[in-house]
């Protein structure tokens, strides 16, 4: 199986997050005919990818610090 490095791992991220927080004036021309409901739905899935996309590279740092001290 062809895993990803820690470092790999950690860019992919950061790049989502990236994406998704460029993102967010497109988003809102994007939902801006939708119903405040399904706007709402939107923004608050947006939202929340950001936010478990910023915990997993918090885990992958520390997963690096661990490997780290590890191997030293």
């Amino acid at each position: 199986m062809n895993q990803l490095s820690i470092d790999q791992r950690i860019t992919r991220a950061q790049r989502l997050l990236q994406m998704i927080e460029d993102d967010a004036p497109l988003l809102e021309m994007r939902v801006a005919p939708l119903s405040r409901e399904h706007q709402e739905s939107a923004k608050s899935h947006a939202m929340l990818l950001a936010e478990l996309t910023r915990a997993e590279i918090k885990k992958l740092r520390k997963e690096k610090t661990k490997a780290a001290r590890t191997d030293a």
